[in-house]
């Protein structure tokens, strides 16, 4: 019985779950194995995986599913799905399924195995034909054993392949053996051509691929620079590689090496690979139209110095980051002079510096990110155009980190947002015609800072509970507006019962000028006396702006106003 040892691209058959959380219908002739690459020509082998994220992979048959959970233990899996032999249109949740192995079964990678919905139509087939009967779990133990047999490391010749080249001996092309590297394999490829990299460690120079390709590692693919130099350039537009393990860039103090590296090309696709003690991680410039999807960069740097950034742009447009986590870099997300392009749904955390940096980068959208434990928290300069909707800003703390910084920034949207527990959530320098509206700021040490050489900014419809300062200010002049956001520290009264306070709001505290001129005095917070400043500034204010007022501060929380505001819009 011959065996394949290939795995495929599990994002070229992955597609977005539907709102339920069952299977979808099978595409004969059109889906293809995200195991082997073959396509599904039989349905009633066919099988499905849907992750916790909701993403469907399919493939031709229960030996490679199962290979590929074996392959990938750490998966998060929803449910697991098999075809009925008998009625090939209907799909069984496979611990539910009765499993059969006879020689009278085809199945596509030979081990003659086929789920039944019932145990008298499996039992009705052994009595004629012979066999035996299984469960899911002996499914499982049979195929992996199988599989492990296979993939042992000698070759028929009785060694180890790494043992004298250094890499394994499987680079494929689709249907074909193309060398024993994969620089071997892309200099020989023919452009459009998939390359399948098989597991094994390689140690090879910096990869140049100046053709359309796509890379494809199977599970334990692992590219190694040996902490000496990068490991992918990319030269060349349409250039796909996904499902790698990409590690061991070397520091350097006078190149920026990366993991993967694009330089002029177009329609670039990294998708779904594990970046490993890189210096840079993911470096595009002069790039367009590239896409950086579901990705795990993380970096053990402990200075700044000796760190790169985890996904860099430099000079480019549309591009789209989402989906990627990102850890222990310099910078977690880095643009200057990127244009038109979106960050979508990334966690970027405990990054030594900034999670998210950018400058000169005009007209870009930042959605439901999570920023969280940074060394400064974000930090956005000399841009205009952004919109910042839905992320999150937490726990960025120290004495000179913001959840946000904001620094000579124009005609932009800051909206539906969390800030929760950083020591300053929003500061705000030099920038104008800002709407900031439908926030939340929880806990944080100061709420926003907005300096008096800001102008024209709107703050409305924002939540402002248990911060130490809600806002704070370096003049007694103004020219900002807060209209209807709700602050837990108003005082006032709702007679007319419209939700809308009677009397004004000053949301600047007399303390907050006096720490602001001189921060040591912050230890007396809890003091009578600060107490009993603020309560006489607010009874005959003198010194707090007076262009800084809250004339129709909210009795509610306002958030959830916003938030049908921002999806009527989105609409």
């Amino acid at each position: 019985m011959k065996r394949v040892r290939l795995q495929a691209v599990l994002a070229m058959v992955a597609i977005p779950a539907a709102c339920s959380s069952g299977p979808r219908a099978i595409r004969a002739g059109e889906d293809r194995c995200a195991f082997c690459l073959m396509g599904l020509a039989e349905e009633r082998f066919a099988t499905e995986l849907i992750t916790r994220k909701g993403r469907i992979y399919t493939f031709d048959s229960i030996e490679c599913i199962v290979r590929y959970l074996e392959a990938d233990p750490g998966i998060a899996v929803r449910s697991v799905w098999v075809t009925d032999y008998e009625s090939p249109l209907r799909l069984l949740e496979a611990r539910k399924a009765f499993f059969a192995q006879s020689e009278s079964i085809r199945s596509p990678m030979g081990l003659g195995v086929a789920a039944f919905g019932s145990a008298a139509a499996r039992d009705a087939l052994l009595d004629k034909s012979g066999g035996r009967a299984l469960g899911w779990d002996e499914i499982r133990d049979l195929v992996a054993t199988e599989w492990r047999a296979d993939a042992r490391p000698e070759t028929q010749h009785g060694h180890h392949p790494e043992a004298e080249t250094g890499a394994p001996a499987l680079a494929r092309a689709v249907g074909r053996v193309v060398g024993e590297s994969i620089a071997e394999a892309v200099q020989r490829a023919e452009p459009g051509d998939t390359l399948v990299i098989a597991r094994g460690i390689y140690r090879e120079p910096v990869i140049i691929i100046d053709k359309p390709l796509e890379i494809v590692g199977e599970p334990g693919a692992i590219l190694d620079g040996e902490s000496k130099h990068g490991l992918i350039e990319i030269r060349a537009d349409d250039v796909t590689v996904r499902n790698l393990v990409l590690r061991n860039v070397g520091t350097s103090y006078v190149e920026d090496r990366a993991a993967i590296r694009v330089e002029n090309a177009r329609r670039c696709r990294i998708e779904n690979n594990r970046l490993e003690d890189g210096f840079f991680g993911i470096y595009l410039a002069r790039s367009d139209d590239c896409s950086i999807r579901d990705n795990q960069l993380t970096s053990s740097a402990e200075r700044e110095s000796a760190a790169g950034n985890g996904i860099h742009l430099w000079y480019s447009t549309r591009a789209t980051i989402e989906n990627n986590t990102i850890r222990g870099y310099r910078d977690g997300i880095y643009f200057e002079f990127v244009k038109s392009s979106t960050v979508r749904a990334n966690l970027s955390e405990r990054n030594l510096r900034y999670g998210l940096h950018f400058m000169f980068s005009d007209d870009c959208r930042y959605e439901r990110n999570t920023f969280h434990a940074n060394g400064a928290g974000v930090a956005v300069m000399y841009t205009k155009g952004v919109d910042m909707t839905g992320n999150t800003f937490r726990e960025n703390r120290g004495p000179a980190t913001y959840g946000l910084l904001l620094k000579d920034i124009r005609d932009s949207r800051i909206r539906d947002n969390d800030f929760d527990a950083n020591s300053v959530a929003l500061y705000v320098e030099g920038s104008d015609r800002l709407t900031v509206d439908g926030n939340t700021f929880t806990g944080n040490g100061w709420a926003i800072k907005l300096m008096a050489n800001s102008e024209d900014n709107r703050f409305t419809a924002n939540d402002f509970m248990a911060n130490s300062f809600d806002v704070a200010t370096n003049s007694t002049r103004n020219y900002s507006r807060f209209e209807g956001n709700y602050w837990d520290s108003y005082r006032g009264y709702d007679l007319d019962r419209d939700g809308t306070g009677d009397a004004e709001f000053r949301p600047v505290r007399l303390f907050s000028l006096l720490v602001e001129r001189n921060e040591p005095s912050v230890i007396l917070m809890r003091s009578f006396l600060v107490q009993l400043l603020d309560a006489a500034e607010s009874v005959i204010p003198s010194l707090t702006p007076e262009t800084l007022v809250d004339a129709s501060p909210r009795m509610t929380p306002s958030r959830t106003t916003a938030r049908d505001l921002a999806r009527r819009e989105a609409r």
